[in-house]
């Protein structure tokens, strides 16, 4: 009837038993009548504990060899899945990334794929075979092993829809669907339905961890249905499509929150056009993600700018800077952790005012102290004290009207 990708994370696959039930939904799609795509994550915890492993032997271990190391993770599972298939009497044929035909980039454990040579995938599946992909890895042009980071198996899944031009993608995980917040932490969060590529990919690079930012990217840009669901019942779940008018109806979508965000302040740069452009060109090199940027002039010709980065690249970032003392002469840098970031997002937001002043009183109002704030056409963001934003994502929950009837009960 069609051809579906289906993506199982590791929570999906965490045990035997949630494997064989991962075996139970793939065959129920196969016998529906469909081509059968299967990507999977490593077995639960197992990519941390390679890491832990790793760690017991260096205290900066390579990327080369831990690439090597983490790609076992996702080749366990996808070796067991394929075993629960056979015994169903199914054809399968498990692959790493590369035998799948996922080439990358050269950069280790942030690689990104380059191009899919699909012909031994559409070979499989010409002969009725479910296919078993590996997430998270692929194949550079030196013929080295590659990760695409962590999260990469959403990223695997959807650029395979892509390159298959499959009918949909299913993203399969722990929770039935999209969220208006985290239930976790607001327990009057209200499931989507739908929601728009834009809207998805603002929430997922904001902080909610339903989706890959690079996946919803990839799914964007190739127009691929996705579909967010449950690995553990057959309730709904939400659809990331295109905006359409009823979507752009409702000013705000939902409320995200990013506990993992630390401040970089570089105090008395000189005012000069190419100062910013070697800083943050420095950054880049390095591959560390910039977010919020601000800028302030001095009357002596000096600048200050201030940039949210992720709190495990802080202490690096910060190295960077030191590094262009010289070079930039500036006075001194200082950085703050213990940080995060919440932020409001709706394809409404760009028709309709007021948005940025609700927020900012629903926070002043909470005693919140706000130190950084960043905005696009469909998002407000805002850098508070990581110990105030349970109580933030509540309160703007609420503000926008996005509280359900009734409060989800969610397992942690």
């Amino acid at each position: 009837m069609g051809l579906v990708v289906q993506k199982f994370g590791g929570t999906s696959v965490g045990s035997v038993e949630r494997i064989q039930n991962v075996a139970e939904r793939v065959a129920k799609t196969h016998a529906e009548g469909h081509q059968v795509v299967v990507t999977v994550s490593a077995m639960g915890k197992t990519t941390d504990e390679l890491v832990s492993l790793a760690k017991q032997m260096s205290d900066q271990p390579p990327q080369r060899e831990m690439d090597v190391l983490l790609t076992t993770g996702e080749q366990v599972t996808v070796s067991l899945l394929s075993m629960a298939l056979l015994q169903k009497g199914l054809k399968t044929h498990p692959m790493t990334g590369w035998q799948a035909g996922i080439h990358t980039d050269s950069i280790h454990g942030k690689a990104r794929i380059d191009r899919i040579d699909t012909n031994k995938v559409k070979k499989c599946l010409h002969a009725g075979e479910i296919v078993i992909v590996a997430g998270f890895q692929g194949l550079s042009p030196d013929g080295e092993i590659t990760t695409l980071g962590r999260g990469g198996s959403d990223t695997t899944a959807v650029a395979l829809a892509a390159a298959l031009n499959a009918d949909r993608c299913e993203i399969f995980t722990d929770v039935t669907g999209v969220y208006t917040a985290d239930p976790r932490i607001a327990p009057q969060a209200d499931k989507l339905k739908e929601i728009s590529y834009e809207e998805m990919l603002e929430l997922a690079n904001l902080g909610a961890g339903v989706l890959h930012p690079r996946s919803v990217e990839c799914a964007m840009t190739h127009r691929v249905q996705l579909v967010v669901r449950s690995s553990f019942s057959d309730e709904e779940g939400t659809t990331v499509k295109e905006a359409d008018q009823m979507e752009e109806e409702m000013n705000v979508r939902g409320v995200a929150h990013d506990l993992h965000v630390a401040r970089m302040k570089v105090i008395g740069l000189p005012n000069q056009a190419e100062t910013l452009s070697t800083l943050f060109t420095r950054l880049s090199e390095a591959y560390i993600n910039v977010d919020m940027i601000v800028t302030s002039e001095h009357e002596d010709d000096r600048i200050d700018v201030a940039f949210s980065v992720q709190d495990e690249e802080g202490d690096y970032a910060r190295q960077v800077i030191v590094d262009l003392r010289d070079e930039l002469d500036y006075l001194k840098v200082l950085s703050e952790t213990g940080l995060a970031k919440v932020s409001t997002v709706g394809a409404g937001m760009v028709t309709n005012s007021g948005v940025a002043a609700r927020m900012f009183y629903s926070l002043s109002e909470a005693g919140i102290r706000i130190k950084m704030v960043s905005t696009s056409e469909i998002k407000i963001s805002c850098v508070i004290p990581r110990d105030q934003v349970q109580m933030a994502v509540r309160m703007l929950h609420t503000a926008f009207g996005l509280d359900a009837k009734e409060e989800i009960l969610v397992e942690v």
